[in-house]
């Protein structure tokens, strides 16, 4: 029998184990490699990235740009040179005044007018100059072109009704009530008329109007236009509506569409006071004489302006011992008006040129025979002197028939609204309708 038995060797055995003991710690070591290697891997990507992004430059910072503007008004004397010869030369300036010339010449800068001049980083951008209370001339640079154009200035109209009673003055009853004696002004011109506001006003005598309030840059701006008045004198009330009849310029017209323009003003003056009244005898305070005075003496300061009462054609202007610097204005065929006295006359009022209605011809003085600064003014009608406060002459052309429904919608608008409670409406102003506003 043949048994086949092949008994372990020890020795394989041994070297077996050993094996599998190297086998087990070779994965061991090679896992732990893989692991570390992940981490590593993790750590190197992460530090890579913070090292980026702390390399990258940071941007610099935008430049700060500083924008000024330098407010003031034209001084006596001011020049545009003046004003910005410290950003253009004397070329850039010459080149500037032709660009300018045709919109608004740059001489006729006005003493008074406030300027804006506007920078940026100190050079020049923008110049802003106030011509009159609705327009302002704006001057700015592109390249090296000049920019040259006439704006509306822009306000924003708040609408009130003011109201007051008068115990001296129209002035001091305005003035009174909070408001600006340039609506004592306003108000005058409306019923200039109707009411000599110098000769005619009396305690108690009343008044009310719904006027527009300018603001610029949320700043008081004066006055826009008065839309409606009434002013009671001595027991007679008078009203005024703004309306625009047609093509025709906005103008003021009672409550049944007539005109309150007249051929001839109630006074020459505005807000002085009547040293002497009409009378066809009077004791001269210098030639010790009683004479007739037909005519009536208005004393203000000196320089004050004389506004001729009506339109018409200068036929005498010139000096004499008694009535000093005077000039004789021919109206129609029958008025005539006179004014004496006077300290100067007028620019461009020459003998046998044409005036107009409310123009000034002349500045208040004491030449002549005038103890004082006084205008002496005299009306004759047919070469006889007449009083002025007692002639009635019609009044310009009413409201045509076609606008007149037109004119009714619109006076029971403003008049219920001028009579009603106070009341405040606050609008951005259209500058179109404002070129006849009064400020």
């Amino acid at each position: 029998m043949h048994i086949d038995f092949n008994p372990p060797i020890r020795g394989s055995a041994k070297r077996l184990k050993r094996t599998s003991r190297l086998r087990f710690w070779l994965l061991l070591a090679l896992g732990t490699l893989l692991v570390f290697s992940f981490f590593f891997r993790s750590n190197v990507n992460e530090n890579d990235v913070s090292i980026v992004e702390v390399s990258q430059p940071t941007p610099p910072k935008p430049p700060e740009i500083k924008r000024e503007i330098i407010r003031g008004e034209i001084a006596s004397g001011d020049t545009i040179t003046g004003l910005l010869g410290t950003y253009f030369d004397a070329k850039q300036i010459h080149a500037l005044n032709q660009v300018s010339k045709p919109v608004f010449p740059l001489s006729g800068l006005c003493a008074g007018q406030p300027y804006r001049l506007c920078l940026t980083n100190g050079e020049f951008e923008r110049f802003e100059y106030d011509i009159d209370k609705n327009e302002q001339l704006i001057i700015s640079r592109d390249s090296e072109t000049f920019q040259v154009e006439r704006q509306p200035i822009p306000y924003t109209v708040a609408i009130e009704r003011v109201r007051g009673k008068i115990d001296s003055s129209l002035f001091e009853a305005v003035t009174q009530i909070g408001e600006s004696e340039v609506l004592a002004m306003n108000l005058a011109d409306i019923f200039a008329w109707d009411i000599d506001f110098i000769l005619d006003i009396r305690q108690g005598d009343s008044f009310q109007a719904l006027v527009e309030k300018r603001f610029r840059e949320g700043q008081p701006a004066g006055y826009g236009r008065i839309l409606a008045a009434e002013f009671t004198n001595q027991g007679t009330t008078f009203e005024a509506i703004l309306y625009q009849d047609g093509d025709k310029r906005p103008d003021y017209y009672d409550a049944d569409g007539k005109s309150l323009r007249k051929a001839f003003l109630k006074a020459p003056l505005a807000f002085s006071r009547i040293s002497s009244g009409f009378t066809m005898r009077r004791f001269h305070p210098i030639t010790k004489t009683w004479k007739a005075h037909p005519a009536i003496d208005y004393a203000a300061p000196r320089g004050t302006p004389i506004k001729s009462v009506g339109d018409g054609i200068v036929i005498k202007k010139g000096y004499t011992r008694g009535n000093g610097n005077f000039i004789k204005i021919r109206h129609n065929s029958s008025y005539e008006t006179l004014y004496l006295h006077m300290s100067k006359f007028a620019r461009g009022v020459k003998q046998g040129h044409r005036v107009s209605q409310g123009q000034t011809i002349g500045y208040v003085g004491s030449t002549g025979l005038a103890t004082g600064p006084h205008l002496c003014f005299r009306m004759y009608k047919n070469g006889s002197p007449v009083n002025p406060h007692r002639v009635r002459t019609p009044s310009a052309a009413p409201i045509v028939k076609q606008n007149m429904q037109s004119f009714q919608v619109h006076r029971s608008t403003v008049l219920g609204e001028l009579y009603e409670q106070p009341i405040k409406i606050t609008k951005q102003d259209n500058v179109a309708q404002q070129q006849s506003s009064q400020n």
